[in-house]
């Protein structure tokens, strides 16, 4: 449990903001909405940085491309001139990777916080959200009880009202199903007790027809779409022939496999997902607008160079201690091949023990000259 504890800090703090947005706007899917507008927000940022990564790769590709060329019997050299290319304009091909891993996470913890039935809820016991999602799917008996057998959920007068978790005809705690199941009336979960699972089901108000299911199709279509988008985007902002031909795949498959999380995920996970590829899709929009040239880059790159140049304790990045590092090792190559060198040509070999040339001995160039000579 200790290896957890951040992690569950982490979805309790969630659920604590949730909360109070909740508080403020009583409206589920608003909630929501708000709350995926704040996490992209705080990750607005790492999203500048990944689009302007893109970008700059695409500009300087022609040049890496010839340098593949030039250097292509001599794959050290290669790289060395490419990571020099990359510090003339200022590219960290490192940089665009960050906000796509942050994502996985992000929307783990968003599914762990909104999916419900789960034991324990991770909203504070003393807000409304937390009334609203017990009295559809209590935690205790009347008495206090905790709930941990069917028995004690067949005692209770279930379903209770959804009107505290509905939006746009949706009841965002559950899914849309598939369309020849009968429509999901239940939500299960599992129950712990004295090292035993047992399960549990309880009856939520959910859709009951078809026609009640549209909304839940129609998210998880706009799910399925907007990730297509946004992804057809990506590629876009991406140089040409950078992505193998596995991650051509990945690009295709993610917006069928989120898709398909949209018919099963709950409904207020959809809406959190939908509206993150929104605000992602306008984002690289301007974006993309404003794509920066290759001598914007290359000035950039230098103005930087010059500003840390007076500032020696100034912390350096990533591609600057990688370039320095190139540096050092190619300096002591360098260093090691010329002692390890041979003797120019017409160097006279000393034999071993035999001391420095004395002047007047004739073996110097001074010592031929009588003129030079010291006086006895």
């Amino acid at each position: 449990m200790i290896a957890f504890a951040p992690w569950q800090a982490l979805l309790d703090g969630i659920g604590w903001v949730v909360a109070q947005i909740y508080e403020v706007v009583p409206n589920y899917g608003v909630t929501i909405i708000l709350l995926t507008v704040l996490i992209r927000v705080v990750l607005l940022p790492l999203g500048i940085k990944q689009v302007r990564s893109m970008q700059h790769m695409q500009i300087i590709q022609p040049k890496v491309k010839q340098i593949q060329q030039k250097y292509k019997q001599n794959k050290a050299k290669q790289q060395e001139e490419i990571m020099k290319l990359y510090k003339e304009y200022g590219v960290n091909p490192f940089s665009g990777c960050w906000p796509v891993l942050l994502q996985f996470p992000i929307l783990i913890a968003m599914y762990s916080v909104l999916r419900y039935p789960q034991h324990p809820i991770h909203i504070p016991a003393d807000s409304e959200l937390y009334s609203v999602v017990t009295q559809q799917i209590p935690q205790t008996m009347s008495d206090g009880e905790p709930i941990t057998t069917q028995a004690q959920i067949d005692e209770l007068d279930l379903p209770g009202p959804s009107s505290g978790t509905t939006f746009l005809g949706m009841n965002l705690l559950c899914p849309a199903g598939l369309p020849w199941q009968p429509a999901p009336s239940t939500l299960g979960d599992e129950a712990t007790v004295d090292g035993e699972s047992s399960s549990l089901t309880y009856p939520v108000s959910c859709a009951t027809d078809p026609v009640e299911r549209i909304p839940y199709y129609v998210f998880a279509f706009l799910m399925f779409g907007t990730t297509f988008y946004q992804q057809r985007q990506m590629q876009k902002a991406s140089p040409p022939g950078a992505a193998s031909s596995q991650q051509q795949a990945l690009l295709k498959v993610m917006p069928i496999m989120f898709g398909v999380f949209g018919i099963f995920f709950p409904a207020g996970l959809v809406v959190y997902w939908t509206t993150s590829n929104a605000w992602q899709i306008g984002q690289q929009y301007f974006m993309l607008k404003t794509r920066p040239t290759a001598d914007q880059m290359a000035a950039d790159a230098n103005s930087k160079t010059k500003s840390n140049g007076g500032s020696p304790k100034e912390k350096r990045g990533l591609m600057a201690s990688m370039m320095e590092r190139a540096e050092q090792q190619r300096a002591r190559r360098e260093a090691q091949q010329g002692k390890s060198g041979n003797p120019k040509p017409g160097a006279a070999k000393k034999k071993p023990g035999s001391g420095p040339d004395k002047p007047g001995s004739g073996g110097g160039s001074d010592g031929g000259d009588p003129k030079k000579r010291p006086k006895r």
